[in-house]
Protein backbone atom coordinates (compact mmCIF):
# COMPACT_ATOMS: atom_id res chain seq x y z
CA UNK A 1 0.00 0.00 0.00
CA UNK A 2 2.60 2.31 1.01
CA UNK A 3 4.67 1.56 -2.46
CA UNK A 4 1.25 2.15 -4.46
CA UNK A 5 1.27 5.90 -2.60
CA UNK A 6 5.12 6.80 -3.02
CA UNK A 7 4.36 6.08 -7.18
CA UNK A 8 1.39 7.80 -6.82
CA UNK A 9 3.13 10.68 -4.62
CA UNK A 10 5.46 10.75 -7.19
CA UNK A 11 3.49 10.53 -10.87
CA UNK A 12 1.57 13.70 -9.74
CA UNK A 13 4.62 15.35 -8.34
CA UNK A 14 6.11 14.75 -12.37
CA UNK A 15 3.00 15.74 -13.79
CA UNK A 16 2.73 18.87 -12.03
CA UNK A 17 6.69 19.98 -12.58
CA UNK A 18 5.35 19.18 -16.54
CA UNK A 19 2.95 21.42 -16.24
CA UNK A 20 4.72 24.29 -14.82
CA UNK A 21 7.36 24.18 -16.89
CA UNK A 22 4.37 24.51 -19.92
CA UNK A 23 2.80 27.02 -18.29
CA UNK A 24 6.40 29.29 -17.85
CA UNK A 25 6.86 27.94 -21.28
CA UNK A 26 3.77 29.55 -22.02
CA UNK A 27 4.44 32.76 -20.24
CA UNK A 28 7.45 33.38 -22.02
CA UNK A 29 6.20 33.18 -25.41
CA UNK A 30 3.21 35.45 -24.72
CA UNK A 31 5.41 38.61 -22.76
CA UNK A 32 8.27 38.22 -26.29
CA UNK A 33 4.32 38.29 -28.45
CA UNK A 34 3.27 41.00 -26.39
CA UNK A 35 6.39 42.83 -26.51
CA UNK A 36 6.96 42.38 -30.38
CA UNK A 37 3.86 43.83 -30.98
CA UNK A 38 4.68 47.07 -28.99
CA UNK A 39 7.52 47.51 -30.63
CA UNK A 40 5.75 47.46 -33.73
CA UNK A 41 3.07 49.77 -32.84
CA UNK A 42 5.67 52.32 -31.45
CA UNK A 43 7.56 52.19 -35.02
CA UNK A 44 3.97 52.42 -36.81
CA UNK A 45 3.30 55.73 -34.86
CA UNK A 46 7.08 57.26 -35.41
CA UNK A 47 6.36 56.30 -39.22
CA UNK A 48 2.71 57.75 -38.81
CA UNK A 49 4.57 61.19 -37.66
CA UNK A 50 7.34 61.04 -40.16
CA UNK A 51 5.13 60.19 -43.19
CA UNK A 52 3.52 63.20 -45.55
CA UNK A 53 -0.20 63.66 -44.77
CA UNK A 54 -2.63 61.47 -47.14
CA UNK A 55 -5.88 63.05 -49.13
CA UNK A 56 -7.25 60.59 -51.22
CA UNK A 57 -4.21 58.35 -51.28
CA UNK A 58 -2.47 61.22 -52.41
CA UNK A 59 0.80 62.06 -50.96
CA UNK A 60 -0.09 66.10 -49.95
CA UNK A 61 3.87 66.28 -50.15
CA UNK A 62 6.49 64.83 -52.50
CA UNK A 63 9.12 62.84 -51.75
CA UNK A 64 11.99 63.83 -54.14
CA UNK A 65 14.98 61.43 -53.31
CA UNK A 66 15.50 59.08 -50.81
CA UNK A 67 19.15 60.45 -50.02
CA UNK A 68 17.80 63.72 -49.11
CA UNK A 69 16.72 61.84 -45.62
CA UNK A 70 18.54 60.15 -43.12
CA UNK A 71 19.55 56.00 -43.54
CA UNK A 72 17.10 54.91 -41.01
CA UNK A 73 14.37 57.38 -41.79
CA UNK A 74 11.10 55.13 -42.44
CA UNK A 75 10.23 57.82 -45.44
CA UNK A 76 10.89 56.13 -48.30
CA UNK A 77 10.28 57.70 -52.04
CA UNK A 78 8.16 55.77 -54.66
CA UNK A 79 9.24 52.71 -55.88
CA UNK A 80 9.98 54.04 -59.30
CA UNK A 81 12.52 56.98 -57.76
CA UNK A 82 10.31 59.35 -59.17
CA UNK A 83 8.71 62.19 -57.64
CA UNK A 84 4.84 62.82 -56.49
CA UNK A 85 2.90 65.34 -57.77
CA UNK A 86 -0.12 66.94 -56.43
CA UNK A 87 -2.14 70.11 -57.90
CA UNK A 88 0.96 71.19 -60.22
CA UNK A 89 2.52 71.74 -57.23
CA UNK A 90 6.27 69.91 -56.10
CA UNK A 91 6.23 69.71 -52.56
CA UNK A 92 8.83 66.87 -51.24
CA UNK A 93 8.83 65.52 -48.08
CA UNK A 94 10.42 69.10 -46.56
CA UNK A 95 12.87 67.90 -43.45
CA UNK A 96 12.46 70.52 -40.91
CA UNK A 97 15.79 70.77 -39.02
CA UNK A 98 17.29 71.74 -36.14
CA UNK A 99 17.25 75.20 -37.09
CA UNK A 100 13.99 75.32 -38.21
CA UNK A 101 14.89 76.00 -41.94
CA UNK A 102 13.18 73.19 -44.42
CA UNK A 103 15.45 71.02 -45.89
CA UNK A 104 15.09 70.70 -50.10
CA UNK A 105 16.43 67.56 -52.31
CA UNK A 106 19.22 68.34 -54.96
CA UNK A 107 16.73 67.20 -57.60
CA UNK A 108 14.54 69.96 -56.60
CA UNK A 109 17.03 72.57 -57.72
CA UNK A 110 18.77 70.85 -60.39
CA UNK A 111 15.11 71.46 -61.89
CA UNK A 112 14.60 75.48 -60.26
CA UNK A 113 17.95 76.13 -61.78
CA UNK A 114 18.08 74.87 -65.33
CA UNK A 115 20.66 72.20 -64.31
CA UNK A 116 22.64 74.90 -62.52
CA UNK A 117 22.79 77.40 -65.86
CA UNK A 118 20.88 80.13 -64.43
CA UNK A 119 24.12 81.86 -62.70
CA UNK A 120 23.28 85.56 -61.40
CA UNK A 121 26.59 85.84 -59.72
CA UNK A 122 29.39 84.39 -57.70
CA UNK A 123 31.05 85.14 -54.52
CA UNK A 124 33.53 83.82 -52.24
CA UNK A 125 31.44 81.38 -51.31
CA UNK A 126 30.45 79.94 -54.35
CA UNK A 127 27.95 80.59 -57.60
CA UNK A 128 24.56 81.94 -57.00
CA UNK A 129 22.02 80.80 -59.26
CA UNK A 130 18.36 82.05 -60.12
CA UNK A 131 15.94 79.51 -59.41
CA UNK A 132 12.09 79.03 -60.56
CA UNK A 133 10.40 76.86 -57.97
CA UNK A 134 7.44 74.54 -59.61
CA UNK A 135 5.30 76.56 -56.96
CA UNK A 136 5.98 80.07 -58.81
CA UNK A 137 8.08 81.24 -56.20
CA UNK A 138 11.30 82.72 -57.00
CA UNK A 139 14.63 82.23 -54.91
CA UNK A 140 18.12 82.12 -55.10
CA UNK A 141 20.21 79.36 -54.41
CA UNK A 142 23.80 79.59 -52.90
CA UNK A 143 25.89 77.04 -54.01
CA UNK A 144 29.37 76.42 -51.33
CA UNK A 145 32.26 75.65 -53.48
CA UNK A 146 33.21 72.04 -53.16
CA UNK A 147 36.57 73.07 -52.38
CA UNK A 148 36.21 75.09 -49.41
CA UNK A 149 37.23 74.17 -46.34
CA UNK A 150 36.00 77.18 -44.58
CA UNK A 151 32.65 77.49 -46.52
CA UNK A 152 31.25 74.46 -44.92
CA UNK A 153 31.60 75.99 -41.34
CA UNK A 154 30.10 79.36 -43.13
CA UNK A 155 27.45 77.08 -44.59
CA UNK A 156 26.49 75.87 -40.73
CA UNK A 157 26.25 79.13 -39.37
CA UNK A 158 23.91 80.54 -41.73
CA UNK A 159 21.48 77.84 -41.54
CA UNK A 160 21.91 77.92 -37.69
CA UNK A 161 21.96 81.55 -37.59
CA UNK A 162 19.49 82.48 -40.38
CA UNK A 163 16.52 80.32 -38.78
CA UNK A 164 15.84 82.37 -35.82
CA UNK A 165 16.81 85.65 -37.08
CA UNK A 166 13.34 87.05 -39.18
CA UNK A 167 13.82 91.20 -39.50
CA UNK A 168 12.26 92.96 -42.99
CA UNK A 169 15.90 94.20 -43.71
CA UNK A 170 17.68 90.85 -43.26
CA UNK A 171 17.39 88.97 -46.50
CA UNK A 172 15.67 85.75 -45.20
CA UNK A 173 16.44 81.58 -45.89
CA UNK A 174 13.79 79.86 -47.13
CA UNK A 175 16.11 76.50 -47.27
CA UNK A 176 18.79 74.89 -47.65
CA UNK A 177 20.04 71.80 -49.28
CA UNK A 178 22.88 69.29 -47.90
CA UNK A 179 23.18 66.35 -50.01
CA UNK A 180 25.69 64.73 -53.17
CA UNK A 181 28.24 66.27 -51.77
CA UNK A 182 26.76 69.62 -51.95
CA UNK A 183 25.99 72.52 -49.67
CA UNK A 184 23.15 74.77 -50.89
CA UNK A 185 21.48 78.14 -49.07
CA UNK A 186 17.98 79.19 -50.26
CA UNK A 187 16.89 82.51 -50.17
CA UNK A 188 14.35 84.50 -51.52
CA UNK A 189 15.29 86.16 -54.48
CA UNK A 190 16.24 89.68 -54.38
CA UNK A 191 15.42 91.12 -58.06
CA UNK A 192 17.17 94.51 -57.80
CA UNK A 193 20.91 92.53 -57.31
CA UNK A 194 23.38 94.15 -54.76
CA UNK A 195 23.69 97.81 -53.94
CA UNK A 196 27.84 97.36 -55.45
CA UNK A 197 26.05 96.80 -59.06
CA UNK A 198 24.10 100.15 -58.50
CA UNK A 199 26.75 102.13 -57.32
CA UNK A 200 29.29 101.03 -59.67
CA UNK A 201 27.66 98.88 -62.92
CA UNK A 202 27.15 101.29 -65.97
CA UNK A 203 24.24 99.13 -66.51
CA UNK A 204 21.98 100.79 -64.20
CA UNK A 205 20.95 104.62 -63.86
CA UNK A 206 23.21 106.21 -60.61
CA UNK A 207 21.09 106.27 -57.65
CA UNK A 208 19.13 108.98 -56.68
CA UNK A 209 20.42 110.96 -53.46
CA UNK A 210 16.69 110.24 -51.63
CA UNK A 211 17.24 106.42 -52.59
CA UNK A 212 20.80 106.41 -50.97
CA UNK A 213 19.43 107.55 -47.88
CA UNK A 214 16.45 105.19 -47.71
CA UNK A 215 18.35 102.00 -48.49
CA UNK A 216 21.35 103.65 -45.09
CA UNK A 217 18.41 103.39 -43.22
CA UNK A 218 17.45 99.97 -44.37
CA UNK A 219 20.94 98.79 -43.59
CA UNK A 220 20.67 100.27 -40.07
CA UNK A 221 17.31 99.32 -39.08
CA UNK A 222 18.80 95.38 -39.91
CA UNK A 223 22.35 96.11 -38.10
CA UNK A 224 19.81 97.31 -34.73
CA UNK A 225 17.43 94.17 -35.25
CA UNK A 226 21.11 91.90 -35.45
CA UNK A 227 22.83 94.00 -32.39
CA UNK A 228 19.45 94.96 -30.28
CA UNK A 229 16.52 92.89 -31.06
CA UNK A 230 18.60 89.35 -31.74
CA UNK A 231 19.18 87.42 -28.24
CA UNK A 232 21.72 86.75 -28.21
CA UNK A 233 23.14 89.67 -30.04
CA UNK A 234 24.78 88.95 -33.57
CA UNK A 235 27.22 90.14 -34.93
CA UNK A 236 27.58 90.83 -38.88
CA UNK A 237 31.30 91.26 -39.67
CA UNK A 238 31.23 91.66 -43.17
CA UNK A 239 29.25 94.97 -43.80
CA UNK A 240 29.95 96.10 -47.39
CA UNK A 241 28.13 97.17 -50.56
CA UNK A 242 27.93 93.67 -52.57
CA UNK A 243 26.25 92.31 -49.38
CA UNK A 244 23.02 94.69 -49.37
CA UNK A 245 20.99 93.38 -51.29
CA UNK A 246 18.03 95.09 -52.90
CA UNK A 247 14.29 93.67 -54.07
CA UNK A 248 11.80 95.32 -56.43
CA UNK A 249 10.93 98.53 -54.85
CA UNK A 250 14.47 99.10 -54.37
CA UNK A 251 14.21 98.41 -49.97
CA UNK A 252 17.37 97.47 -48.79
CA UNK A 253 18.74 93.71 -47.11
CA UNK A 254 21.46 92.63 -45.61
CA UNK A 255 22.81 89.59 -46.71
CA UNK A 256 25.81 86.85 -46.56
CA UNK A 257 25.87 86.01 -43.10
CA UNK A 258 28.88 83.12 -43.03
CA UNK A 259 31.05 85.46 -40.91
CA UNK A 260 28.67 86.33 -38.71
CA UNK A 261 28.74 85.45 -34.56
CA UNK A 262 26.96 85.36 -31.81
CA UNK A 263 28.34 88.35 -29.36
CA UNK A 264 28.53 85.97 -26.51
CA UNK A 265 30.50 83.14 -28.21
CA UNK A 266 33.50 82.94 -30.50
CA UNK A 267 34.16 87.02 -30.13
CA UNK A 268 38.16 86.09 -30.50
CA UNK A 269 39.13 84.68 -33.67
CA UNK A 270 42.76 83.68 -34.64
CA UNK A 271 42.77 84.62 -38.09
CA UNK A 272 41.81 88.54 -39.45
CA UNK A 273 38.22 87.54 -41.47
CA UNK A 274 36.36 89.98 -43.78
CA UNK A 275 36.70 92.68 -46.25
CA UNK A 276 40.06 95.03 -46.10
CA UNK A 277 38.82 98.39 -46.09
CA UNK A 278 35.80 97.79 -44.17
CA UNK A 279 37.70 96.24 -41.44
CA UNK A 280 37.47 98.13 -37.75
CA UNK A 281 41.36 98.84 -37.23
CA UNK A 282 41.09 97.68 -33.69
CA UNK A 283 39.64 94.93 -34.77
CA UNK A 284 42.55 94.07 -36.82
CA UNK A 285 44.93 95.16 -33.71
CA UNK A 286 43.18 92.73 -30.87
CA UNK A 287 41.68 90.14 -33.14
CA UNK A 288 38.17 91.10 -31.10
CA UNK A 289 35.40 92.17 -33.04
CA UNK A 290 32.13 93.43 -31.38
CA UNK A 291 28.76 96.01 -31.95
CA UNK A 292 31.60 98.83 -32.70
CA UNK A 293 33.20 96.82 -35.74
CA UNK A 294 29.90 96.51 -37.38
CA UNK A 295 29.20 100.33 -36.98
CA UNK A 296 32.66 101.07 -38.23
CA UNK A 297 32.02 99.04 -41.24
CA UNK A 298 28.41 101.10 -41.71
CA UNK A 299 30.63 104.25 -41.72
CA UNK A 300 32.52 102.86 -44.69
CA UNK A 301 28.75 102.02 -46.34
CA UNK A 302 27.77 105.67 -45.65
CA UNK A 303 30.34 107.19 -47.26
CA UNK A 304 30.24 104.72 -50.34
CA UNK A 305 27.21 106.04 -50.84
CA UNK A 306 27.65 109.30 -50.61
CA UNK A 307 30.83 109.19 -53.07
CA UNK A 308 30.16 105.93 -55.11
CA UNK A 309 33.74 105.23 -54.61
CA UNK A 310 34.54 102.04 -52.26
CA UNK A 311 37.98 101.11 -49.89
CA UNK A 312 39.74 99.57 -52.98
CA UNK A 313 38.96 102.96 -55.10
CA UNK A 314 40.73 104.69 -52.44
CA UNK A 315 37.77 105.86 -50.70
CA UNK A 316 39.00 106.02 -46.83
CA UNK A 317 41.80 108.56 -48.23
CA UNK A 318 39.59 110.81 -49.74
CA UNK A 319 37.38 111.09 -46.61
CA UNK A 320 40.43 111.90 -44.80
CA UNK A 321 41.05 114.69 -47.21
CA UNK A 322 38.02 115.87 -47.16
CA UNK A 323 37.48 115.59 -43.39
CA UNK A 324 40.84 118.05 -43.54
CA UNK A 325 38.57 121.09 -45.03
CA UNK A 326 34.96 119.78 -43.46
CA UNK A 327 34.01 121.25 -40.22
CA UNK A 328 31.14 118.51 -38.39
CA UNK A 329 28.46 119.14 -40.38
CA UNK A 330 29.88 121.58 -42.69
CA UNK A 331 31.82 120.79 -46.02
CA UNK A 332 31.53 117.42 -47.13
CA UNK A 333 29.74 118.32 -50.73
CA UNK A 334 32.48 117.69 -52.35
CA UNK A 335 32.94 114.22 -51.94
CA UNK A 336 29.62 113.79 -53.46
CA UNK A 337 29.75 110.94 -56.44
CA UNK A 338 29.78 113.54 -59.62
CA UNK A 339 27.32 111.45 -61.23
CA UNK A 340 24.07 113.05 -59.26
CA UNK A 341 25.34 116.32 -60.76
CA UNK A 342 24.11 118.64 -57.98
CA UNK A 343 20.62 116.77 -57.11
CA UNK A 344 21.08 116.59 -53.36
CA UNK A 345 20.37 118.29 -50.42
CA UNK A 346 23.30 119.83 -48.78
CA UNK A 347 21.96 119.85 -44.79
CA UNK A 348 21.26 115.91 -45.48
CA UNK A 349 24.69 115.25 -47.46
CA UNK A 350 26.51 117.29 -44.57
CA UNK A 351 24.47 115.70 -41.86
CA UNK A 352 25.05 112.12 -43.16
CA UNK A 353 28.74 112.69 -43.61
CA UNK A 354 29.15 113.58 -40.19
CA UNK A 355 27.50 110.88 -38.65
CA UNK A 356 29.40 108.32 -41.00
CA UNK A 357 32.73 109.73 -39.70
CA UNK A 358 31.73 109.65 -36.39
CA UNK A 359 31.19 105.43 -36.88
CA UNK A 360 34.66 105.42 -38.59
CA UNK A 361 36.14 106.80 -35.37
CA UNK A 362 39.41 104.90 -34.30
CA UNK A 363 38.40 105.20 -30.59
CA UNK A 364 35.47 102.20 -30.43
CA UNK A 365 33.79 104.20 -27.68
CA UNK A 366 33.70 107.50 -29.45
CA UNK A 367 30.94 105.43 -32.26
CA UNK A 368 27.61 105.67 -31.71
CA UNK A 369 25.39 102.34 -31.27
CA UNK A 370 23.42 101.25 -34.76
CA UNK A 371 20.22 102.57 -32.21
CA UNK A 372 21.32 106.00 -32.74
CA UNK A 373 22.30 105.55 -36.28
CA UNK A 374 18.94 104.89 -36.63
CA UNK A 375 17.50 107.64 -35.28
CA UNK A 376 19.92 109.96 -36.80
CA UNK A 377 18.75 109.06 -40.62
CA UNK A 378 15.14 108.57 -39.45
CA UNK A 379 15.34 111.81 -38.60
CA UNK A 380 16.33 113.02 -41.80
CA UNK A 381 13.89 111.26 -43.89
CA UNK A 382 11.51 112.50 -41.53
CA UNK A 383 13.10 116.55 -42.05
CA UNK A 384 12.68 115.83 -45.60
CA UNK A 385 9.30 114.48 -45.98
CA UNK A 386 7.92 118.03 -43.95
CA UNK A 387 9.94 119.97 -46.19
CA UNK A 388 8.21 118.37 -49.40
CA UNK A 389 4.23 118.72 -47.26
CA UNK A 390 5.24 122.18 -46.97
CA UNK A 391 6.50 122.91 -50.60
CA UNK A 392 3.40 120.71 -51.59
CA UNK A 393 0.86 122.34 -49.79
CA UNK A 394 2.21 125.97 -51.11
CA UNK A 395 2.24 124.58 -54.57
CA UNK A 396 -0.36 125.72 -56.87
CA UNK A 397 -0.81 122.46 -57.95
CA UNK A 398 -0.22 120.30 -55.00
CA UNK A 399 -1.08 116.99 -56.89
CA UNK A 400 1.47 117.34 -59.55
CA UNK A 401 5.00 116.20 -58.80
CA UNK A 402 8.07 118.40 -59.27
CA UNK A 403 10.86 118.23 -61.76
CA UNK A 404 14.07 118.33 -59.88
CA UNK A 405 15.66 119.45 -63.17
CA UNK A 406 14.53 120.63 -66.59
CA UNK A 407 17.54 118.80 -68.04
CA UNK A 408 16.37 115.29 -67.09
CA UNK A 409 16.00 113.29 -70.07
CA UNK A 410 12.52 111.15 -70.79
CA UNK A 411 14.57 108.04 -70.69
CA UNK A 412 14.75 108.65 -66.83
CA UNK A 413 10.64 108.92 -66.25
CA UNK A 414 10.38 105.35 -64.87
CA UNK A 415 13.21 105.59 -62.56
CA UNK A 416 12.02 109.38 -61.19
CA UNK A 417 8.40 107.47 -61.26
CA UNK A 418 10.12 104.45 -59.00
CA UNK A 419 11.60 107.01 -56.95
CA UNK A 420 8.09 108.57 -56.11
CA UNK A 421 6.98 105.43 -55.44
CA UNK A 422 9.32 104.89 -53.15
CA UNK A 423 8.91 108.06 -51.39
CA UNK A 424 5.51 106.66 -50.52
CA UNK A 425 6.27 103.38 -49.44
CA UNK A 426 9.01 104.79 -47.03
CA UNK A 427 6.68 108.07 -45.77
CA UNK A 428 4.25 105.31 -44.70
CA UNK A 429 7.04 102.79 -42.62
CA UNK A 430 8.56 106.05 -41.15
CA UNK A 431 5.04 106.71 -39.41
CA UNK A 432 4.82 103.14 -38.72
CA UNK A 433 7.69 102.90 -37.21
Amino acid sequence: MEGGVSFGLIVGISLGLVIGVVLAISALCCFTYHSKRSQIANSASRRTATLPIRDNGADSCTIMSDSTLAPDSPVKSSTNGRSLWLDGFTKKSNVVSASGILEYSYRDLQKATCNFTTLIGQGAFGPVYKAQMSTGETVAVKVLATDSKQGEKEFQTEVMLLGRLHHRNLVNLVGYCAEKGQHMLIYVYMSKGSLASHLYSDKHEPLSWDLRIYIALDVARGLEYLHDGAVPPVIHRDIKSSNILLDQSMRARVADFGLSREEMVNKHAANVRGTFGYLDPEYISTRTFTKKSDVYGFGVLLFELIAARNPQQGLMEYVELAAMNAEEKVGWEEIVDSRLDGRFDLQEVNEVAALAYKCISRAPRKRPNMRDVVQVLARVVKVRHSRKRQKMSSSPYPCLPTVESSGEQTGNRSVRSENYRRDNSMESSIVED
